[in-house]
């Protein structure tokens, strides 16, 4: 005897630009998102008796996100989110919870001529603004807001040393070296109860943005770091200092490695310890350090 134990479905990779224009000043605002639409609710005989009668239709979700960009605000990230994810709850009765996900990409402002242009933008890195909303029928929605794809390098200020060490360890202690990650940190906010007040909340998602940005940079920067575990709690500790509506904080960074290399048998050469200044950056294998901090 089988059973469905669990289901959900909808469209990815909905790209979506939307062009503000200030009639009276001629500056333009660009915006570009990628969304990810999913539905749980009863669905079950879509799966099981072939019933399409219960099926939102992919192309259904496309259209829809084009639609409510159109009609609504599409910034903050968190605010369309929430819009997005209860039209699909609200709209349904038998679709329970919308999860959306929305991946903003960055298009910053030319400065021409020591002037912002108005309306030329240039892709700056690859990092993101993220967001996760999740409307479910009678529980609110539910927000965690990120930043992904932040690569910082520091070449010196971090050390790693006085682990384990066993018949397994081939690692040599190290009290400076270069430290690399590339920056997936989220916060949860707490759980909004309607639409209306996540609109209430709209300004707080700018600074908490900003401020967890500035913070991971600044600790980053700062800190004579003993292991990236240690500096990512301090970088955890810090934004749910600096946000009160936050409930919990979650990073994960990759160690990107970049080992010396002993030139020694090139006439002597020195380029360890002290002396390195030529290193060999790794793509992999390469260290993974995550946690989740909560008041």
């Amino acid at each position: 005897m089988t059973k469905l134990a669990a289901a959900q479905y909808g469209k990815d990779n909905i790209r979506v630009c939307k062009v503000h224009r200030n009639g009276e000043t001629g500056v333009q605002d660009v915006v570009e998102m990628t969304v990810c639409v999913l539905l749980q609710g009863e669905i079950d005989t879509s799966y099981t008796q072939a019933d399409n009668s219960v099926v939102v239709a992919t192309d259904t979700m496309k259209q829809t996100t084009y639609i409510m960009a159109k009609q609504h605000p599409v910034t903050p990230p968190e605010l369309f989110g929430s819009i997005l994810s209860t039209h699909f709850v609200e709209t349904y009765k038998h679709i329970h919870s919308a999860h959306v996900k929305i991946i903003i990409h960055r298009w910053t402002r030319m400065t021409i001529d020591g002037k912002p242009h108005p309306h030329s933008f240039l892709r700056d890195g690859a990092e993101t603004r993220n967001v996760e909303a999740v409307a479910t029928e009678g529980k609110g929605i539910e927000i965690r807001s990120a930043i992904a794809g932040l690569l910082v390098l520091k070449s010196t200020g971090s050390a790693f040393h006085s682990f384990i060490r066993d018949e397994y360890t081939a690692l040599p202690e190290v009290d400076d070296r270069i430290l690399s990650t590339e920056v997936d940190a989220g916060w949860k906010w707490d759980t909004f109860g309607s639409v209306k007040d996540v609109e209430a909340a709209v300004p707080k998602f700018d600074e908490a943005w900003s401020s967890a940005r500035e913070i991971t940079l600044s600790t980053f920067a700062k800190d004579e770091s003993a292991s990236v575990q240690n500096t990512m709690y301090k970088m955890c500790e810090q934004i749910l200092a600096a946000v009160p509506m936050v409930k919990a904080v979650d990073y994960s960074l990759p160690n990107k490695h970049y080992f010396e290399i002993d030139l020694s048998w090139h006439k002597g050469l020195k380029n360890t310890g002290k002396d390195a200044e030529v290193y060999a950056p790794q793509s992999n294998p390469n260290g993974l350090i995550q946690c989740t901090v909560t008041r």
